[in-house]
């Protein structure tokens, strides 16, 4: 069954919306694959303010997701792969959305849009790097036609992961 996806809106996170996001991923079921709980304040501040960094840099980030009304429910975008393991060098796309708005179209809407968007800034690729026991992330890498490209394990939390790849050169059609 294809269902309509829900009309979302992306936009570079403000200062206030670190304290939304703080808010709404503080629930076990949110950060299941990423520690349990969420982080303190501070690192949703200085994420969203290296947010803002990436976008006035690079013409990309991960943008504060908005759903019909306006609200703040999460963010979708990209943002270079910071660590010292893993796709070193590369574009990750992720997302991360608040309990009550899972399972609604929310995220590959606005997945779908930051694919465009990526497009249109000239990156090559994006991988998204997700918990092998994350099956919803896992059936949005599959509605983006992403490809399983790597398994590998992470260094601190010993977990198995999967890297999945999306080439996003556009194609000549002549």
């Amino acid at each position: 069954m294809n269902r309509a996806l829900p009309a979302v809106r992306l936009r570079v996170p403000t200062h206030e919306d670190a304290f939304v996001w703080h808010r709404i991923f503080d629930d076990p079921d949110v950060m299941e694959f990423q520690g349990g709980r969420a982080a303190e304040l501070s690192v949703y501040e200085e994420l969203t303010a290296r947010q803002r960094r990436h976008d006035a840099e690079l013409g990309f980030c991960l943008w504060t997701v908005l759903d019909e009304s306006g609200q703040v429910i999460g963010f979708t975008g990209a943002q270079p792969w910071e660590r010292a393991w893993g796709p070193a060098g590369e574009i990750e796309i992720g997302w991360r959305l608040a309990r009550e708005h899972w399972g609604k179209g929310y995220v590959t809407a606005a997945a779908r849009q930051t694919l465009e968007r990526m497009r249109v800034t000239g990156v090559p690729g994006v991988v998204a790097m997700v918990d092998a026991r994350n099956s919803r992330s896992i059936a949005v890498t599959r509605r983006l036609g992403m490809r399983l490209a790597e398994t590998f394990t992470t260094p601190a939390a010993r977990r198995t992961g999967h890297c999945y790849r999306l080439d996003l050169k556009v194609v000549d059609a002549q």
